[in-house]
């Protein structure tokens, strides 16, 4: 089996607590990984860092989060030095959507998205590369998506968001390269969830077109590419956005 070089890191993943982000979370605690999980609900939180922590037996901890907030991410970040000491991984992943075409769209619709995938990944990165910069090494993945390269109607508030992770991305990249700290990017197409598995024939049938695959894709395929790029065989790549899109943005 090969050696990705993550026994003992210590990973916070962002909203880990469900969907793509709890899905990361168990792939890199398969590889002996701490783990930080956070989200909105704290009792959610620690729910989730038990399963994981007694089906992969590993060290995992899950604390309220709200990203959007600098003071929350402060607290986040000086909770996990005082558990274990570093932060070696950042996955900026925690999200949300309010769709709705821009005629109509209201404003605190458009704020709610903006702040918490644009401005809570700045935040993020802000505390966290600060840890990072002493550790002189880390590993940051933003999850963008493939709707803020192709664009998608109704969602110009989450285009926007995650069009602005993907520049964030090879900003950040820039700066923190010389610092032995890599940053990438994951851009998500359609994936099965919960969400899709209610979606009408017609509606599966539609979106399914628009992927040259003509398959949905799995959280595990999204896990699949974190994992390479916070892992050894990464570390002279930098700056980049991996589609994980069955070839809708080529």
């Amino acid at each position: 089996m090969m050696d990705l070089g993550l026994t003992d890191k210590v990973a916070l993943i962002t909203g880990g607590i469900r969907g793509l982000g709890r899905a990361i979370a168990e792939k890199l605690a398969a590889e002996k990984v701490k783990i930080v999980v956070t989200g909105t609900n704290e009792e959610r939180a620690r729910k989730a860092a038990d399963e994981i922590s007694s089906a992969y037996g590993v060290e995992v901890l899950g604390l309220k989060h709200d990203v959007s907030s600098e003071e929350s991410t402060k607290e986040v970040v000086k909770s996990i030095i005082a558990k274990f000491k570093k932060i070696d991984i950042l996955i900026n992943n925690a999200g949300v959507t309010s769709d709705g075409i821009v005629m109509t769209m209201k404003k605190e619709n458009w704020d709610k998205v903006i702040n918490t995938n644009l401005t809570g990944t700045f935040n993020c990165t802000k505390l966290v590369s600060k840890q990072m910069l002493r550790q002189r090494s880390g590993s940051i993945v933003n999850i963008a998506s493939v709707v803020g390269i192709i664009g998608n109607v109704g969602q110009a508030n989450y285009a926007a968001s995650k069009a602005g992770v993907i520049g964030f991305t090879k900003a950040t990249a820039r700066e923190l390269a010389g610092r032995g700290i890599v940053v990438n990017a994951v851009a998500p197409g359609y994936i099965s969830t919960d969400m899709t598995s209610v979606l009408s024939d017609k509606v599966t049938e539609e979106m399914l077109s628009k992927i040259p695959m003509k398959a949905y894709g799995k959280a595990e395929n999204v896990a699949n590419a974190v994992l390479f790029l916070v892992s050894n065989m990464c570390q002279y790549i930098t700056g980049q956005v991996i589609n994980v899109d069955g070839g809708m943005a080529m």
